[in-house]
């Protein structure tokens, strides 16, 4: 597969990345594995670049990727994010980004996937209690302690991103962004384009509804998070559901899937961009890697654009989510 530089800093990885957090919550019933098969089909096609973090069970998605690289770790680009304060009963209670903390959690996480360094630690959530200064500071050491190689933020806002990378260069910015929400494009990837940061979108299938293989929310599970996602819910199903439809018949003219069409147009946004869509199941890891050899015309790109709204319907969190965004 095709490698695309993340950043000034040498991080080089696949073009798609591997998104894991599925694997162990959010998503239904664990399936470890299946989710193992996964990320080792995932690195014999060339995807290298995979996508963790401390709270994705919590802790437990950290366990299952050193499990499934024993052997291979030389192979791949592992990232994972810090930042939370988590309870012994595995309760998410705010965030943390103090610099003292960043240096307990750096330890914890090597030794649950079982390595001596992580490739790219993200920042998960900007702290607004702990200047990005000091956490970057934080991160910087243990970048000279030669545990870290690479810094990197999630769904930071143009300002923060540039104070980050004032005190130590920031290779990657993750946050959420596909056909249906595009609000990165007015300022927060113009600024990683000004400052030389490469962009990984998360949730680039919409969390499986730009696959057109999703429901309702109240027809998922206790143990699926979408039950709570307003882009789910009500009329706003509906209406995005519309969205779906046209990127179903761009695929049918492109014969591929429409999970294909998303990743595409992802890809074409640049040669910074590297999407990590999310998989448990060997079958759609599968059809997620064949979107790197789809080719879109200008007239395909401009269609989409015209065609589907810069957002969807519905918040993409429910509320106490959305209010930890920095924006």
């Amino acid at each position: 597969m095709e490698q695309r530089r993340l950043g000034g800093q040498g991080l080089m990885v696949s073009a798609l990345g591997l998104g894991c957090m599925g694997m162990s919550w959010a998503y239904g019933p664990r399936d470890d594995a299946e989710s193992i098969a996964t990320i080792h089909e995932a690195i014999d096609l060339g995807i290298t670049f995979l996508d963790t973090a401390e709270v994705y069970g919590p802790f437990e998605n950290e366990k299952l990727l050193g499990r499934a690289l024993q052997g291979r770790r030389d192979r791949v680009v592992i990232a994972t994010k810090f930042g939370f304060n988590i309870d012994p009963d595995g309760k998410t209670a705010g965030t943390n980004s103090r610099p003292e903390h960043i240096k307990d959690v750096v330890e914890a996480s090597l030794q649950r996937m079982g390595t001596d360094h992580i490739d790219l630690l993200y920042q998960h959530r900007v702290d607004p209690n702990v200047p990005i200064e000091e956490t970057v500071g934080a991160m910087a050491e243990a970048v000279k302690a030669g545990k870290i190689r690479y810094l990197g933020l999630s769904e930071a806002s143009p300002k923060t991103l540039r104070r980050a990378h004032a005190v130590h260069p920031i290779s990657a910015l993750q946050s959420e962004y596909s056909l249906w929400e595009r609000g990165v494009e007015t300022e927060i990837l113009p600024t990683c384009r000004e400052l030389g940061i490469g962009f990984v979108p998360y949730s680039p299938l919409g969390r499986g509804f730009l696959t057109g293989e999703v429901k309702r929310a109240e027809e998922y599970g206790p143990d699926d998070v979408r039950r709570n996602h307003p882009r789910f819910q009500g009329d706003n199903f509906d209406r995005n559901s519309q969205i779906v439809d046209t990127v179903r018949h761009l695929a049918a003219r492109k014969g591929c899937t429409p999970a294909q069409v998303a990743l595409a147009w992802l890809l074409h946004q640049g040669e910074d961009v590297v999407p990590i869509p999310g998989t448990k199941r060997r079958i759609y890891l599968r059809d997620n890697a064949a979107a790197a050899g789809i080719q879109l015309t200008v007239e395909d790109l401009t269609d989409l654009a015209r065609a589907v709204p810069a957002r969807a319907a519905g918040d993409r969190y429910p509320s106490q989510a959305m209010a930890m965004l920095d924006r």
